[in-house]
């Protein structure tokens, strides 16, 4: 298989637990080059990892003629001008959601991949599953009638230090959880056709008295085409642990899909279907899902196959969110 060199751009929590695991299970994935600022880190990860190069300092991975495609997982605020210099470098990009800071920046980023014929995707790797695809279905199909409702949540532990606490490096829950809620809502509305045009989109949130971070959100948004959406995000469970809770419930005139899958999981995932008062289960296998949206890429690449996330749904997801954090004072 002609597979894809990839340069890992920093040593984040989500690389190292997520993406790159799932880059090691992607047959059209090669590990070739990993860059970061703190030496003893880089050297950790190529040595754990088996990459082929290792760089103190992002410019010398892209300009690396080798590498192909760059991951970046960087803070929020580093997005814009690290893809932008690769795109520009002659490389594909997959960039951690969110991808931009607002909605003029996506696309600004999208004009550039354009102008120099390379893929440009951002990381929802939720999105590439079967299990995603399975809920679509059934809101194409009309098993639950037409969509009037959808509601989600996804809520994490609290930090004591982290770039999510700090505004001038794109922090807050909004930008880190609510862009998961955001795109489930826009992805299951798409899916029930018609114009997708927002009505309004609104958010109230809990602030912090230093930046103003949102730490606790909920969000409203309304369709033209008549679907109305909530979800609430926040990082309030405790400081420094593994609790998390997330959910799913999608309403029709028929019935109703409910599901407590945690965003990004694999395995035999689930969901119910209620109609008239009966109850049914309904199980999807999904692999790894880092590794889905790496061997996506790399099909868009090679193949010339569409991207699942797109520019168009990256951008209008990046404009809900412009909307929701205006509208809290963020």
């Amino acid at each position: 298989m002609n597979k894809i060199k990839w340069g890992v751009m920093g040593t984040a929590n989500i690389a190292a637990n997520c993406t790159i695991p799932g880059m090691l299970e992607t047959e059209n994935c090669e590990l070739y080059a990993i860059a970061g600022r703190n030496p003893d880190k880089v050297e950790t990860y190529k040595n754990k990892y088996g990459f082929t190069k290792s760089y103190i300092g992002y410019d010398k991975l892209i300009a690396d003629p080798e590498v192909e495609a760059v991951y970046i997982p960087l803070p929020n605020n580093l997005h814009k001008e690290w893809v932008i210099k690769a795109l520009k470098a002659g490389k594909h990009v997959l960039c951690e959601k969110p991808l931009a800071l607002n909605a003029e920046e996506a696309r600004e980023m999208y004009k550039v991949a354009k102008e120099n014929n390379r893929v440009l995707m951002e990381a929802y790797a939720y999105l590439q599953t079967p299990y995603i695809d399975a809920l679509k279905n059934e809101i194409k199909s009309g098993s639950i009638g037409d969509l009037v409702y959808i509601d989600t949540a996804f809520l994490t532990q609290g930090y004591k230090e982290d770039f999510r606490l700090h505004k001038n490096l794109g922090g807050g829950m909004i930008y880190d959880l609510g862009c998961y809620c955001t795109t489930m809502i826009l992805t299951l509305t798409e899916a029930y056709g018609g114009n997708t045009e927002i009505e309004y989109a609104k958010a109230s949130a809990e602030l912090t008295d230093d930046e103003g971070i949102d730490t606790l959100a909920v969000g409203i948004i309304k369709f033209k085409n008549g679907v109305r959406a909530s979800f609430n995000v926040g990082c309030v469970f405790g400081v420094d642990n593994n609790a998390r809770y997330d959910r799913l419930y999608i309403h029709g005139t028929k019935g109703d899909i409910r599901s407590e899958v945690e965003y990004n999981q694999a395995g035999e995932l689930s969901y119910r279907i209620i109609k008239d008062g009966h109850e049914s289960t309904r199980t999807v296998s999904v692999k790894q899902n880092y590794s889905l949206e790496t061997a996506q890429l790399g099909r868009s690449v090679r193949d010339g196959e569409v991207q699942r996330v797109t520019p168009e749904f990256s951008i209008k997801n990046a404009e809900i969110l412009d909307r929701l954090l205006e509208s809290c004072g963020y």
